[in-house]
Parts: structure tokens; sequence; C-alpha cells
């Protein structure tokens, strides 16, 4: 892998980098497993009494409120985007929304490159903040886009264009395709 330089936002180069997938893969004699959970609970919680029990609002505002906590978390670290042989970000399009596929390490990303069979050529990426991919490179995309962070993991995230993730400018109506101009 190449490291292109950084383009969080903060304008300070990090160190570049150069490594192929292949040896991160080879440094175990088995496949590279599946990446972690993000963390372990440290104690099991009580399970609530029937009067205590969660009814469907609670459940869906909970949900909201981890996404919440989730894209937060997601706008204030810096991932690794790769460049396809374009030298243009990595995307994928699904169901007429273009995504921009980022990782959250090198190891997701060889991974990522071990499952499409590609672990032996050099990949180059940039490391950038997140609120950048959101705010400043979704924008730049022909249609509708999101992020994809992890892409292909069990961990894996997206990020859709939808209010309160990206750009007013950019969000998209549920079952439309075409991106919708609010006025104010």
């Amino acid at each position: 892998m190449k490291d292109n330089g950084d383009d969080n936002g903060d304008g300070i180069p990090e160190p570049r980098r150069v490594s192929r997938l292949t040896e991160l893969a080879e440094m175990a004699d088995t496949p590279i497993p599946p990446a972690p959970p993000a963390s372990a609970p440290s104690a099991p919680e009580p399970v609530p009494t029937a009067s205590e029990q969660v009814g469907p609002g609670d459940a869906i505002t909970t949900a909201r409120r981890d996404f919440a906590r989730l894209l937060g978390e997601f706008r204030r670290t810096a991932v690794l985007v790769p460049f396809d042989d374009r030298e243009s970000l990595w995307t994928a399009d699904f169901n007429g929304v273009r995504w921009i596929c980022a990782f959250s390490d090198e190891e997701a990303l060889a991974r990522f490159a071990v499952a499409r069979g590609e672990a032996g050529r050099e990949w180059t990426y940039r490391t950038i903040l997140g609120a950048r991919l959101l705010d400043v490179m979704v924008p730049m995309l022909p249609g509708p886009g999101g992020v994809a962070l992890d892409a292909g993991s069990a961990d894996g995230v997206l990020f859709p264009p939808v209010a309160g993730i990206v750009p007013d400018e950019v969000v998209v109506g549920l079952g439309e395709t075409d991106r919708v101009t609010r006025t104010q």
C-alpha cells in the first residue's frame, strides 16, 4: 500500500508509507481473520423486568442515539481511502448511490483486498478525516453519494446521502435517485 498524503483538513502531511497488502496477509499462516468487535462489554447488562422492557419507540430512539454517536466518531476520525487505477477515490455504485469506500485501518483495507483477490497489487490511499469525506468529497460526486466504512466486513457501516449525514444540498429523499434541492 502506498499512502498518498494526508487530506484531513489540518494541512499537516502524514509520513508516506509503502507496503504491499500481501505482506500483511503473509504475516499469518491463515487468511486474515475478521476484525474484532469494536468493544467488549465489561459486564453483562441486567435483563429488564416486564415493567422496564423497552418499547418499539424507545428502541428506535436508542438506535438513533447510537448511530449519532457512531457518526460523530466517524466525523472526527481519519480513515484510509484507496484510489482506483484512474487515481480517483475508490467508489462503488449500488442502487443508484455512489459509495466512497473508506477503511478504519490497513488491516481492514487488506481484508477488503484479499476478498477481492487483489492483495498482490500495490494500493495507493490517502488518510482523510471522515467529516471531510461527508462534507466535501460526497458533494463532489456525480449523483447521490455516501461513504461505506470497512466495506465487506461484518462491522461495516454506511453513511447514506440523507439529512443529518451529508450537506443539505446533496440529500436524497426516500425512493429518489436524483438529488433534492432544499429551499430555505
